[in-house]
């Protein structure tokens, strides 16, 4: 598996996906830019490119990765933990080397990105 996505993670995915359209893929990957240079996009999609995409099935759920995102966020582990103030997804990246105060970018070892002011 390219990524692991938690309990907690897959049980709030799963309740997302309800209110989708049959044939949603939960897509997790990287773009560029905040204030470290890249920050991470997680979203639903329904259209999969068969030479750009990888597919992955984790905890029942169709997830879909852009090739070239892969050695950026392999072995990253997304979460979701609940508190007082409500609740929200979290991602432990091992190939992060510095993340913004934020907690929404980061660069990684091997992409710099361009960071923008947060």
């Amino acid at each position: 598996m390219v990524i692991t996505i938690t309990d907690n993670a897959s049980n709030q995915i799963q309740e997302m996906m309800k209110e989708e359209t049959a044939g949603a893929r939960l897509r997790f990957g990287i773009k560029g830019g905040g204030c470290s240079g890249l920050s991470y996009s997680l979203g639903f999609e329904y259209d999969v490119n068969e030479e750009l995409d990888v597919k992955e099935d984790i905890n029942g759920i169709p997830v879909v990765f852009f090739n070239q995102d892969i050695p950026i966020i392999e072995g990253t582990t997304i979460d979701f933990k609940q508190n007082m103030m409500g609740g929200g997804f979290s991602i432990d990246n091992p190939n992060a080397i510095v993340s913004c105060g934020c907690g929404s970018s980061f660069r990684a070892k091997n992409r710099e990105g361009s960071p923008e002011n947060c």
